[in-house]
């Protein structure tokens, strides 16, 4: 498998992620957003939104992030990292909803306002985040992992870079102990990759 992305994105990060944990073979390609090369015909032709990450699995293309994870959790076959048992797949996909919603225009809006610039209301999607990992704090009080499973899922490794790297988003993680702890044991996890820091934000 080849797997096209950025260091710096968060997107691109779960996928690597995802596919260091499970061990499948793969190659980083990485992509130079800043010279535009995403917006190339060579790579528009693999994901006309002109967004990583992509993977190019010996031809077939998945383009999307979440689509990526469940993808490569479907290749492995039954696995806890996308369970068949109905209630608790359906825990995955409200916490994939999560990370595509309230993480994409929370916790990671805030960072691209720091990290590139972006023109988001800082206040507003700041807000959002603290929102969200207000409901995060409750649900792992009572549970290791999002989804309610004994097992970490493709849920818990959608949140993992964007929640991490919230501080330079100018989101303090302090008052969140249990989010604190879930992001320690998915650091524990054999296989585990961090996502490359940068100065900004609170880490400034």
């Amino acid at each position: 498998m080849k797997l096209y992305h950025y260091p710096l994105s968060g997107h691109a990060h779960r996928a690597a992620l995802f596919l260091s944990l499970t061990g499948v073979p793969h190659q980083l390609i990485e992509v130079d957003l800043s010279a535009g090369e995403h917006k190339q015909p060579a790579f528009l032709a693999l994901n006309a939104f002109g967004e990583v990450p992509v993977l190019d699995d010996a031809g077939v293309i998945i383009a999307d992030s979440l689509a990526i994870l469940v993808y490569i959790a479907r290749k492995l076959g039954p696995s806890h990292w996308l369970p068949s048992e109905p209630a608790e797949e359906a825990e995955v996909q409200r916490w994939l909803s999560v990370a595509a919603g309230k993480i994409a225009y929370g916790a990671c809006a805030a960072r691209l306002i720091t990290v590139f610039g972006a023109p988001f209301n800082a206040e507003e999607v700041i807000g959002r985040a603290y929102t969200t990992l207000a409901v995060m704090e409750q649900t792992l009080k009572d549970q290791r992992w999002l989804a309610s499973t004994e097992q970490p899922t493709i849920a818990d490794v959608a949140l993992y870079s964007y929640i991490a790297r919230a501080p330079e988003g100018n989101v303090d993680l302090t008052s969140y102990p249990q989010v604190q702890a879930w992001l320690r044991q998915i650091e524990e996890l054999p296989g585990f990759v961090p996502f490359q820091r940068t100065r900004a934000g609170l880490q400034a």
